[in-house]
């Protein structure tokens, strides 16, 4: 996926301004957000779940090699083979070396975020082997000339029925659709014939567990089965952070995950896989390989991001993000959205080329109030912040703009000097309207929306006067 996120504040600004995306993304408010509530208040002492989910990450990221390394030997002695790839490029290259060594031609995918971090589907163009999205979202967008996902769980949030209506119509070459139910029976007649004649499958992996070598994946369409199950090979590719130690953390994270992502109980299907097909089992793989992908994060876990790391790719926190809310996924420029793509994106492909995401909130903190794992996301976007003052990041004029600040205000006397004048200054620029419509040196504040002009007081001369 190309890398744009230094473009934030322009496709932002095109995202605010497009009635079709502000109308698609209202409707996280109401599914995801709403629906959150809900299941949360059914489900009783959330918080309490929240702090056992918390525990049980950050006791995995203590020990992360052990565990991995228990991870592999589990799995291994199961039957599966396990691959490390230290960036993108080599666990493409696993993968493709896997298809090429079995004659592979065709590979069913389900939805991996892993995948669209490292680009594996243009890594398997380029090897002559089709790669066939089944999420229906994600098939939606790769028809559509490999468009990103806009959102990690609903990539297609930012279409409308009438846009899929136009594109199975164009790509499908069959008449024009536009009832949802017969639109989903259209791709489920082109994908079925995709399921039952690819070679190999691809799936990401939500978690690994050590205790039995065992990935697991959670869906609501089922394709996610078809793609494990039905291709006589089966590659998990996933983060090196997703491992726990037992089933039972397993059990108390698939609380969390699915009431933080749609507001559901459970999932339609939980998958759990461990090792290839038996000699005595009807179905699954015959070979069974596990891409476990560092690209980054061991950098992540030494430093003082780590606590991101906890991460379980829920998406409540876009969900909940007045930013997010208004511009959509597109806007962030790279495969992880919202705040936690402000986060991450700096973290794995370098803050000087994702400068403007750690300023992409308003740091209301809803998205650290509903995190199921209580990472706290605007402590990590602040620390992301410093380091953009000390590499000198910023635009010149607001890193002097600060430091002119700060040696005015170890000066009380100059600093209450000059919030006098400043206060005075802006009442009268309000008028008789009260109302600032262009802010001198801070124009962003004013260029779509009205600053409410101050008393021409400052507070203190106003508590001064009240206690009179």
């Amino acid at each position: 996926m190309e890398l744009r996120s230094n473009e934030f504040k322009a496709r932002a600004a095109a995202n605010l301004g497009d009635a079709k995306l502000q109308k698609g993304l209202g409707l996280i408010k109401v599914k995801a957000v709403v629906n959150r509530a809900g299941a949360v208040a059914e489900f009783g002492d959330f918080e309490s779940l929240r702090e056992a989910g918390k525990a049980i990450r950050n006791r995995a990221l203590a020990d992360l090699d052990l565990y991995l390394e228990c991870f592999e030997r589990e799995a291994t002695a199961r039957g599966a083979v396990v691959h490390w790839a230290e960036n993108a490029s080599e666990a493409c290259r696993i993968v493709v070396d896997i298809a090429k060594q079995n004659g592979v031609k065709t590979v069913a995918k389900s939805k991996s975020m892993v995948s669209e971090e490292v680009g594996l589907n243009d890594a398997l163009i380029e090897a002559g082997i089709e790669p066939i999205e089944t999420d229906l979202g994600e098939y939606i967008l790769q028809i559509n000339d490999a468009e990103p996902p806009s959102h990690i769980v609903m990539p297609v949030i930012h279409k409308t029925a009438e846009d899929v209506a136009d594109l199975f119509h164009a790509k499908h070459g069959t008449p024009r659709k536009t009832d949802p139910a017969a639109l989903t029976r259209e791709a489920r007649e082109i994908l079925r014939p995709k399921f039952m004649s690819a070679d190999m499958g691809v799936s990401g992996a939500n978690f690994l567990v050590a205790e039995t070598g065992s990935t697991l994946i959670v869906t609501n369409e089922g394709n996610g089965r078809l793609c494990t199950t039905l291709p006589r090979l089966h590659v998990a590719l996933t983060g090196i952070e997703k491992v726990v130690p037992t089933l039972e953390d397993v059990t108390t994270l698939l609380r969390l995950l699915p009431r933080s992502a749609t507001g559901q109980a459970i999932t339609n299907y939980v998958s759990l896989h461990t090792g290839p097909k038996r000699l005595e089992e009807s179905d699954g793989p015959q070979q069974f390989h596990i891409v476990l992908v560092d690209n980054g994060r061991a950098k992540l876990l030494a430093g003082e991001m780590r606590e991101m790391l906890r991460c379980i790719r829920c998406g409540a926190c876009m969900n909940h993000c007045p930013v997010y809310q208004a511009v959509g996924g597109h806007a962030y420029g790279w495969v992880y959205p919202g705040p936690m793509g402000n986060i991450l994106t700096p973290s794995y492909v370098g803050l000087e080329n994702a400068v403007q995401l750690p300023n992409a909130a308003t740091m209301c903190n809803q998205c650290g109030v509903v995190c199921p794992v209580k990472i706290p996301l605007p402590d990590l976007m602040r620390k992301l912040r410093e380091e953009q003052m000390q590499r000198g990041l910023k635009p010149w004029q607001e890193r002097l703009g600060l430091a002119l600040w700060g040696w005015a205000a170890q000066r009380p006397a100059l600093y209450a000097f000059g919030t006098r004048i400043a206060a005075r200054f802006m009442k009268w620029l309000g008028g008789d309207e009260k109302l600032i419509h262009r802010l001198p040196l801070a124009t962003g504040w004013t260029d779509g929306r009205d600053f409410p002009a101050p008393a021409g007081k400052t507070f203190r001369e106003l508590y001064k006067r009240s206690k009179r």
